[in-house]
């Protein structure tokens, strides 16, 4: 890895000023490397994950991962172009002048995670080729297929020089995470980032952490309920709940709990009516994970919970030879309860009371770590105005969950322990450049102007007065 590193380095300073035309042809030919073998990175993930969605996997890993490298190549001349800044007066009179510009960083590690091993790869890939970069690729062990396809296409498509995936467990993780990279991005759990940010400071890598959370569902009294449990059920039941900024739990008025549960039921029964032999839901990656959600489920229940499960048809999922989790609406849930203190990433939704105000709600959100994302559902303006300036995250959506990952214009990223750092769009070509600051001095002696050429005097005491006055 560290030999590949030089290469990549060495290339990427041989080649300085990358041309606008190279950077196009990247995202081009990145674009074209996951579209032309669509079909096979859907078969890999099934594989991967014992079964998902083909659709779902086309939405979310393919036609995700071309948009945001479609928007790059659309945006990236005007994201290039140095921004001129003012400089102090007199001197812009006199000819002075002030510019930013944007020069790529050089190679940038990243790592990605298994619930979206495409997407999570192609889209910080978007702004790292767009701002001129070259790339190395961490895939993670838990997507042997999808990882063991990158390394057999990559190779039509890019020199190793530009761009190159590398694959292994833990330790190869480790190693990976000790390079000297220029930049490095960390998609995955809030534990692991620790360590890679550990890692990262002996070699004071810039580090972008995409992380995760508690991510919240407050329903205003006036929300909409049918529409509100349509679209949590939609965004908790995608991927299978696998999903950094799924619903992690919901906040609902007491007197309003009962129909919120019931219309989750019906909204979830309606989307999957079976589940097992359903093409359209998403099984857990692993055994692991799957008996990680059954004994945060079996914790709840033991300490008073009420759980409901959403198996419309009746199916026996105990002795099925499958991971497929049905949807597990937890209510009566309290904090010394393992659901209400780790992220979930699974079909399980705790839902909660809140017995006063908006401002109740809030204060439940606030004694957490701040969330990836809040999600706000009601029609009052001045109580969605009251969650978004009272609660601080990562990103919010309104009268929705999860949507405003997918607006290119927008940053995504996390606050505190959801995250550091953010990417997409022009927030991402900017992430992964280096704002270099140029000043253009003009032919007139400003040092002494300004009286900082020695011998100090009345020139000097003159000037300084003028930058002190009030």
């Amino acid at each position: 890895m560290r030999a590949l590193l030089e290469a990549q380095r060495a290339a990427f300073m041989a080649a300085l000023p990358e041309p606008l035309s190279v950077r196009k042809d990247r995202l081009t030919r990145a674009a074209a490397m996951v579209g032309d073998h669509a079909d096979r990175f859907c078969d890999a993930l099934s594989e991967d994950f014992g079964h998902r969605s083909r659709e779902q996997s086309m939405m979310t890993d393919i036609a995700g991962s071309i948009a945001p490298l479609k928007h790059a190549l659309k945006h990236v001349d005007r994201w290039a172009r140095a921004e001129k800044r003012k400089v102090q007066f007199p001197l812009g009179l006199l000819g002075a002048r002030a510019r930013v510009e944007y020069q790529p960083k050089g190679v940038v590690g990243v790592i990605s995670p298994w619930n979206f091993p495409i997407n999570l790869v192609m889209s910080p890939l978007a702004g790292i080729f767009a701002a001129g970069n070259r790339a190395m690729v961490k895939t993670s062990e838990f997507t042997p297929a999808t990882s063991a396809l990158f390394e057999e296409v990559v190779g039509r498509y890019f020199a190793a020089e530009e761009l190159a995936f590398v694959s292994g467990g833990p330790e190869a993780g480790k190693a990976f995470a000790e390079l000297p990279f220029d930049h490095l991005i960390f998609t995955g759990a809030t534990g692991i980032a620790k360590h890679i940010l550990h890692a990262a400071a002996d070699n004071l890598v810039p580090v972008t952490l995409e992380l995760g959370g508690k991510s919240p569902v407050i329903v205003g009294r006036d929300a909409d309920i049918r529409q509100a449990t349509e679209r949590v059920a939609i965004g908790k039941m995608l991927n299978a709940g696998q999903i950094c900024l799924a619903p992690d739990y919901m906040l609902v008025p007491a007197e309003q709990q009962a129909a919120v549960v019931e219309g989750l039921k019906t909204a979830a029964s309606a989307m999957y009516p079976t589940l097992l032999s359903n093409p359209d839901y998403t099984a857990i990656i692993n055994d692991r994970h799957h008996q990680r959600l059954a004994e945060w489920i079996d914790d709840a229940r033991a300490k008073g919970a009420t759980v409901e499960v959403v198996n419309p048809a009746g199916e026996d999922f105990a002795t099925a030879n499958s991971r497929k989790m049905p949807l597990h609406i937890v209510t009566d849930v309290t904090d010394d309860m393992t659901i209400m203190q780790e992220e979930i990433f699974g079909p399980v939704l705790p839902v909660r009371r809140y017995e006063a105000g908006i401002d109740a709600a809030i204060a439940e959100v606030n004694r957490r770590d701040r969330p990836l994302a809040v999600y706000y559902f009601g029609k009052d303006e001045g109580e969605k105005r009251r969650v978004l300036d009272r609660t601080i995250s990562g990103g919010a959506t309104v009268n929705d969950v999860i949507f405003h990952v997918s607006m290119e214009d927008l940053p995504f990223g996390g606050v505190g322990p959801s995250g550091m750092g953010a990417y997409h769009g022009r927030d991402g070509f900017v992430t992964f450049s280096h704002a270099k600051a140029v000043y253009q001095q003009p032919k007139i002696d400003v040092a002494k102007l300004a009286g900082l050429k020695p011998p100090y005097g009345a020139a000097t005491r003159k000037a300084v007065a003028a930058q002190m006055k009030r």
